[in-house]
């Protein structure tokens, strides 16, 4: 009995001190250290996340299985960190408003399958909601935050994905914001991920509160459709892509434009995942896997762990690509790069294939609003195709290639030395 008196008294403690501190967060003088952390996510985020392939079906087995993989098939050493499991691992609160984790998913706790991810050389995320319930009705954040980012701290979370069911009446600015002081106030450095799906203009107020934001609706394992599920829709790669435009001005080191995770591996074909995965790094997109590590045919396993691509998406400049012309179906995309290299994409959005030629010399291509310029009449680069890993000449000869279907050409091209 004394000790169960101690521990109660333990709690309410714990759970006064919380209050206290939420309080002192309320207060004029809050916005001194009520921020979010700095120095992380100075390229775009990358990992996996339990939802695109799990969707519910989760449970601490499967979590310790795509830590292992994602080690064993070496996309840690392509630069994967983070395992996310997404919604459903929650379980009830308790009677001072704790969160507990499903216990028959996750017998042995979230700390211990995060000490588990950790010990792997990876870092952990989580999911939650900022409104009453999550999207799957588990027990989301509100009115929780602070305690739920005190408990994250604890348990060792280093990314926390933070969604936006059940929200009404809610600003989303406000809401997040609260969390985002919770997460500060909490003392361990968490990437905040904000998930309201770009409905209220993320990309405005969200660089000094969220590290990324979603800038749509749910991403779908097809390259150009459209799902409609009556009360919402998810989105085609293609679709998302276009969704993108003007948003590049919003984004960069440490805040960037999330267009939803990749559908790589999840039963597009191989021209069609290439593409996915190629757009994703030109538009500097965060790159959260959503497939069954255990089980990758050599073609995911090569798309995904292509460190060239990957590198034009890790690029420390971290400015966006942009759709500089557009010519029967295929849509050529420039990307700034570090030390005035370039990254160019042809994606060929026809079912057909199709042929470009494209004269370097006769064009100049200039990015206004990040002050980059590429006049190929003064400057001649070295080609390197990304996809095919070899060199294939220089901008003094024009370019020609035929692109399958759903496919693309990516270079790199870099100043030659004189």
């Amino acid at each position: 009995m004394l000790d169960r008196e101690k521990s109660k008294k333990k709690s309410v403690t714990k759970r006064l001190a919380m209050l206290i501190l939420a309080l002192e967060l309320t207060t004029a003088g809050s916005t001194i250290y009520a921020q979010k952390f700095r120095d992380l996510a100075l390229t775009p985020p990358m990992g996996w996340n339990s939802w695109n392939k799990f969707a519910c079906d989760i449970n601490e087995d499967i979590i310790k299985r795509m830590a292992d993989a994602m080690v064993s098939t070496g996309m840690k050493d392509a630069g994967y960190q983070y395992i996310i499991i997404d919604d459903c691992w929650q379980g009830y609160r308790d009677s001072l408003g704790f969160i507990h984790p499903d216990s028959m998913r996750f017998p042995h706790g979230i700390k211990a399958l995060a000490d588990y991810v950790h010990a792997k050389g990876l870092k952990f995320g989580l999911y939650s909601d900022a409104g009453w319930k999550t999207c799957q009705s588990r027990p989301g954040s509100r009115g929780y935050e602070f305690q739920d980012a005190k408990t994250y701290a604890e348990w060792g979370v280093d990314y926390l994905k933070y969604d936006w069911c059940y929200t009404e009446g809610l600003n989303a600015e406000g809401a997040y914001l609260t969390m985002r002081n919770a997460l500060y106030a909490a003392g361990r450095p968490i990437v905040f991920s904000i998930c309201e799906w770009g409905e209220n203009k993320p990309w405005e107020w969200g660089k000094n509160i969220g590290h990324l934001w979603r800038t749509t609706g749910d991403i779908t394992a097809c390259f150009d459709c459209v799902v409609d599920h009556g009360t919402w829709k998810s989105w085609g790669v293609m679709q998302i892509l276009d969704m993108q435009k003007g948003l590049r001005a919003y984004a960069g080191p440490g805040h960037w434009n999330d267009p939803d995770m990749l559908e790589v591996g999840n039963g597009m074909s191989v021209n069609e995942d290439r593409a996915h995965f190629s757009m994703w790094c030109m538009i500097a997109a965060p790159l959260i896997a959503g497939n069954d590590l255990r089980n990758m045919s050599e073609e995911t396993v090569a798309i995904l762990k292509n460190k060239e691509v990957i590198n034009v998406d890790q690029d420390s400049l971290g400015i966006e690509g942009f759709e500089y012309a557009s010519v029967d179906s295929v849509e050529i995309w420039f990307k700034p790069l570090t030390n005035n290299n370039w990254a160019v994409c042809f994606l060929n959005r026809s079912t057909k294939p199709r042929t470009i030629n494209f004269s370097w010399k006769q064009h100049t291509v200039i990015d206004s609003l990040f002050n980059k310029e590429a006049n190929f009449k003064l400057t001649t680069y070295n080609i390197r195709d990304l996809w095919a890993r070899k060199d294939i000449g220089t901008t003094d000869k024009d370019f020609s290639a035929n692109i399958p279907a759903h496919d693309v050409v990516m270079l790199r091209l870099s100043p030659v030395k004189k």
